[in-house]
């Protein structure tokens, strides 16, 4: 800092944004290690970071294909770039069209796995895991339906 009084300036996007999930984030763990739930605020904290490194276990994983790994670097490398289809300086359609192919490429992704595979590959609790086994179709009102991927 300069003594001029002038203060760091931050962007809004990327960083700013960023700063803004990460804080909203902290505050949701905080509230549910408030309300006495340490299991929950843990599972709570370690969800995303945790569902970083499945991503990355399963991307280097040989048993899920070849072209469904190549999809999600294609994805990855996608929203990396500074242009998009829609421009992220519409407000919500900007934004959008990155999570929902983000979404959808993780879920194909998940869904190319095979549910021993994925459990193999989760790093957080069970209870997280659950979470993540529904997101892939995997897993529904606490049945597991039949594992259509080999593995």
């Amino acid at each position: 800092m300069s003594g001029d009084g002038a203060g760091v300036e931050i962007d809004l996007f990327p960083w700013g944004l960023l700063l803004i999930a990460v804080g909203l984030y902290a505050v949701a763990v905080a509230a549910v290690l408030a309300a006495g739930r340490r299991e929950d605020a843990r599972a709570l904290a370690g969800f995303v970071p945790d569902c970083i490194v499945l991503v990355g276990r399963l991307a280097r994983d040989k048993r899920v294909s070849r072209p469904r790994r190549v999809g999600l670097l294609a994805v990855l490398a996608y929203l990396a770039m500074p242009f998009d289809l829609i421009p992220d300086f519409l407000p919500g359609a900007g934004h959008l069209d990155d999570a929902v192919l983000l979404v959808l490429s993780l879920r194909v992704l998940l869904g190319g796995a095979s549910t021993w595979t994925l459990r193999e590959a989760w790093p957080g609790p069970e209870a997280s895991l659950r979470l993540v086994l529904r997101a892939a179709g995997r897993e529904r009102n606490g049945a597991a339906p039949p594992d259509r991927a080999t593995g």
